[in-house]
């Protein structure tokens, strides 16, 4: 009770009252506004974004949309309560010289509504046509927009936006280099065996230990001021991480592949003989039999082009030509399911301290008329945002889930395993050092990558280019939209 007193005295004191050097009461309206952009920029996200975690798992059948709708909710709470502090700093201090206002708060409070309104009508637009596009994008092109507009080119800390700019091609070149791995072990380890089940019932386990002890170790390193976990000792998380693994792992082997095994053998589908689930591979037989006109014709396989290099390669990537069978399917779907929460848990992370950013500076300049913005964001400024989210997210969710899950490439659950963990890593390591990159670039070049090495059908690459070109606007666009604002803002009330 003591707590939530705490929190409404917080508010009732941000929307009340008069400090510094600056009156409150002639720029209410600018808060009030922007909290309502705020809102609109948090649900633009959850529209659009939400393909980046529950896309794939959706356009390979694993979950239904309303499933993805409540994981998502759920998770992306999560992980933006206990990773998402870091980011939201970044984003608040990291682009702009914030100092340069340290004269005149009022400009720089007035910035953050145009950087908000910016980023949630670029949102809302790329959402009506179905693209996916970065909120980090659009953010960082908002506030250099209101910038140049009150201080030219001045105060822009390009050096920053160097890194920013270079995270972007970055993030899904490493994503889709993890994800990539990831599928390559997996096919190894279990799809090319002659019994894939049973060498997943076999590995299950340490995708669990995996998954899980990675997802503690990022939620307990420099983990939530908020619930202390910043102060545990080096011993302490390795000891938790370990922990959560093996437990993790336990759970796995004693109570998932029972039910595996168990939902394996009432699906009616009877075993595949070895030496047919060879010839289904495309490795068993040393001849392809083609049926024409009812007569068998046997016709020799190409030979390979020599080479060792060649060779290793065609030893090394999957084979693009394998169907796998309806068993090793469903023993995928458990393991997605779960990378589906955890690719939750790390866009929560990474854009739900995004969007509130702009929030989280408007209210911290408006209450204590101080740039600095030392203070850490408060926890009921994260749920707001996750509440936006998740009313954009159920409401306009499956327009771009659509895109990214379906259109895209061809994704069955082995693939969207591999490409949702490697995004999901990716994400949280960024989170975690600070870094604002992009989950929508993580998720579709992991979309990309393992599309291309192990789809039989490809890359629809015009759907990509589409993608791309939405991504290369995003930022000048939204910065346009802010600048405009900002303009209007100037005028009315500079």
């Amino acid at each position: 009770m003591d707590t939530t007193n705490a929190i409404l005295a917080d508010i009732t004191t941000t929307i009340s009252g008069v400090i510094g050097d600056f009156d409150q009461s002639s720029v209410l309206w600018a808060l009030i506004v922007g909290i309502i952009l705020a809102f609109l920029l948090g649900a633009g996200m959850g529209a659009n974004d939400v393909s980046n975690a529950f896309g794939t798992s959706v356009g390979s059948g694993v979950v239904t949309i309303i499933q993805a709708y409540i994981m998502a909710s759920i998770f992306e709470t999560l992980g933006s309560v206990l990773v998402g502090w870091s980011v939201t700093d970044t984003m608040r201090k990291g682009v702009v010289d914030t100092t340069q206002y340290a004269n005149d708060p009022k400009e720089l409070l007035l910035g953050q509504v145009a950087i908000l309104g910016g980023c949630a009508a670029w949102l809302m637009i790329a959402t009506v046509f179905h693209m996916p596009v970065s909120t980090t994008h659009s953010l960082v092109g908002a506030t250099v927009g209101f910038s140049i507009v009150l201080r030219g080119f001045d105060g822009i800390q390009w050096m920053a936006i160097v890194k920013i700019v270079a995270s972007w091609f970055i993030s899904p070149i490493l994503s889709g280099t993890i994800s990539c791995i990831i599928y390559i072990i997996v096919d190894h380890t279990v799809l090319r065996t002659a019994n894939p089940v049973k060498s997943g019932l076999r590995a299950l386990p340490v995708f669990y230990f995996v998954c899980l002890a990675f997802n503690a170790l990022m939620i307990f390193w420099d983990g939530s001021k908020l619930l202390k976990f910043d102060q545990i000792p080096s011993w302490g998380i390795v000891i938790i991480v370990l922990g959560v693994g093996f437990l993790a792992a336990a759970f796995a082997h004693f109570v998932m592949k029972p039910r595996i095994q168990a939902k394996i053998q009432d699906s009616e589908v009877p075993p595949t003989p070895p030496c047919f689930s060879d010839m289904e591979s495309g490795r068993g037989s040393a001849e392809l039999k083609e049926i024409k006109n009812g007569d068998e014709q046997i016709q020799p396989k190409p030979e390979q082009a020599p080479g060792k290099v060649r060779k290793f390669f065609n030893w090394l990537l999957p084979d693009r030509s394998r169907v796998d069978s309806r068993s090793t399917t469903q023993l995928f779907s458990t393991i997605q399911v779960f990378t589906a929460c955890f690719a939750g848990f790390a866009h929560g992370a990474q854009d739900v301290s995004n969007a509130v950013a702009p929030l989280a500076a408007l209210i911290s300049i408006y209450r204590y008329k101080s740039v600095e913005q030392k203070e850490v964001v408060p926890i009921y400024v994260l749920l707001y945002g996750v509440f936006a989210i998740c009313v954009g997210l159920w409401v306009l969710g499956h327009r771009v889930i659509k895109t990214v899950g379906q259109k895209m490439s061809e994704i069955n659950p082995a693939s969207g395993f591999t490409i949702e963990f490697g995004a999901a890593m990716t994400s949280l390591l960024a989170s975690k050092i600070g870094l604002p990159i992009s989950t929508t670039h993580c998720l579709v070049g992991s979309v990309v990558a393992v599309g291309s090495i192990r789809s039989g059908e490809g890359i629809k690459w015009s759907i990509f280019r589409n993608i791309v070109i939405s991504w290369v606007v995003t930022l000048p666009v939204a910065g346009a939209i802010s600048a405009g604002i900002m303009l209007v803002l100037k005028w009315i009330a500079l």
